[in-house]
């Protein structure tokens, strides 16, 4: 079990930060008898991936927190998925597809958005490049 300064340091967030995504509900540490914070490698798995969700995605705070419970529901239908048989493990296979499929869809909503945002740079580049090249035809 790790402490929120072995946390951080192995993270590179900040404690606050570790505390804030424990105060809206990203993580759950346990809590030693003398009430401090416990991590274990689940919790520092868990901190990559928001920090990648967080970081490559540019998820917001709400969308971290849909993103987290998207990924805990697939963690479930997952281990259901190991555990039944029969129509109870087919029940489960469409759950878990229609969770891939909504996680899928906050991605691609997200990718969609950061590609609007690709596109109107590249049309400013486009224009800058036009006005150098009228400048060099202008100075020949």
């Amino acid at each position: 079990m790790y402490k929120i300064e072995d946390i951080a340091q192995m993270t590179g967030l900040t404690k606050r930060t570790i505390r804030y995504y424990e105060e809206i509900g990203l993580l759950s540490p346990e809590r030693s008898d003398g009430g401090y914070r416990l991590y274990g490698e689940e919790h520092v798995l868990r901190l990559r991936k928001l920090i990648d969700a967080r970081d490559a995605l540019g998820f917001s705070l709400q969308e971290l927190q849909e993103y987290v419970a998207i990924h805990e529901e697939l963690t479930r239908l997952r281990q259901a998925v190991r555990e039944e048989t029969g129509a109870e493990k087919r029940a489960a296979v469409l759950r878990l597809e229609d969770t891939v499929r909504q996680q899928l869809d906050v991605i691609d909503a997200k990718l969609a958005q950061i590609g609007r945002v690709r596109d109107e740079y590249r049309e400013l580049q486009a224009r800058i490049d036009e006005a150098k090249q009228a400048w060099r035809q202008e100075q020949e």
